[in-house]
């Protein structure tokens, strides 16, 4: 199976887990991240991902997504393929999509990602006939359900 995470879904173990649903997405995406590194599943990356993680304030933090991505994500989208990820942004974005958000969908439906990760409550209710959108939640129920 081929998935791509979101920005926000790499952030989420740094966010504030005082909130149930904050604290039960961060331990969905870490485990998340351990079926990539074992391979039971494929880790997409791409030009905009590697950009939003750029401009990640924190060091420490920015360094270990970086690192991590770098590690596990076996297919990349490179800023060669920025033209037609952009246009396929485009359509994207028709539906209420923001720019980076329909960057970040239309490098998953270019590299045939079967999941599209994100905990973006917003961007998960864009629906595409290539690829199904979930919360790191709704993604491993999904997985054990199989």
């Amino acid at each position: 199976m081929r998935i791509y995470l979101d920005t926000c879904c790499y952030n989420r173990p740094y966010d504030n887990t005082l909130q149930l649903t904050v604290r039960l997405e961060a331990q969905c995406k870490l485990h998340i991240q351990e079926l990539a590194k074992s391979h039971s599943i494929e880790l997409v990356s791409s030009y905009m991902l590697y950009y939003e993680c750029s401009k990640i304030p924190n060091d420490i933090r920015r360094e270990n997504i970086e690192d991590y991505i770098k590690r596990y994500a076996t297919i990349h989208v490179g800023d060669d393929r920025r033209p037609i990820i952009e246009e396929m942004a485009e359509g994207i974005m028709q539906t209420g999509v923001k720019f980076k958000d329909a960057c970040h969908v239309a490098s998953a439906i270019y590299a045939q990602c079967d999941c599209f990760i994100s905990t973006d409550k917003r961007l998960l209710k864009y629906r595409s006939p290539q690829l199904e959108l979930f919360s790191p939640i709704e993604f491993l129920l999904r997985l054990e359900g199989r």
